[in-house]
């Protein structure tokens, strides 16, 4: 069996991802697929977490730009983020793995809370899935002329304005020298893939 060239690793799974080929909402198929490549995954022996977004059902930032309190917006997003969370546990459960929803909004009749020393690891990757394979000088889907990126600095990705991430995420990422791989997750074993070092993605590092 193929090993992986990482250890331990944080997935970050975007909420649009979850949707698949629909308009909102989770499509159960992608996310039983999403699951099944997780499971694939930790079988090449590593330690995985999974953040998930919450963008296929709520956006708070949009609801602030309408009158509503940032705070409440985010508070409403963090929600939302918990929903996809639990749907994606269920799905990694179905397919034969463990797996824990652990939160920073405390609500314990629903999910752990998050704690530090719960969570037992610190993690030194983190791979971003998206809808596209890699990170781009603007936007792929409305620059046909968008140029992508194989590998940047974290200081070149915050000096750029790429909206992949935003700029608080890449400024932590550089402080704690963690990579950030960003890849597409349409493809079935993607994760796997960039696990092993394989597969088309943007590495963005010091």
């Amino acid at each position: 069996m193929a090993k992986s060239v990482y250890r331990r690793v944080v997935v970050k799974v975007s909420g649009e991802a979850l949707m698949g080929p629909d308009s909102f909402g989770i499509h159960q198929p992608t996310l039983e697929r999403i699951a099944a490549d997780l499971m694939a995954s930790q079988r090449l022996g590593v330690a995985i977490a999974v953040v998930v977004g919450g963008g296929n059902i709520f956006r708070g930032v949009n609801v602030s730009e309408k009158g509503v309190a940032r705070a409440t917006g985010d508070m409403m997003g963090m929600l939302a983020t918990v929903m996809n969370a639990l749907a994606l546990e269920s799905a990694i459960e179905k397919a034969g793995l463990a797996a824990r929803t652990m939160s920073a909004l405390t609500m314990p009749e629903v999910c752990e809370a998050y704690e530090r020393g719960r969570a037992l690891r610190h993690l030194e990757q983190v791979l971003k899935a998206t809808n596209v394979d890699g990170v781009y000088s603007a936007d792929p889907k409305k620059d046909k002329n968008a140029a992508r990126y194989d590998r940047l600095s974290h200081q070149e990705a915050i000096e750029r304005n790429l909206k992949v991430m935003d700029t608080t995420a890449f400024a932590l990422a550089r402080e704690n020298r963690m990579p950030i791989i960003v890849f597409s997750i349409r493809e079935k074993g993607a994760i796997a893939a960039v696990l092993r070092g394989k597969g088309r993605a943007t590495v963005v590092g010091t």
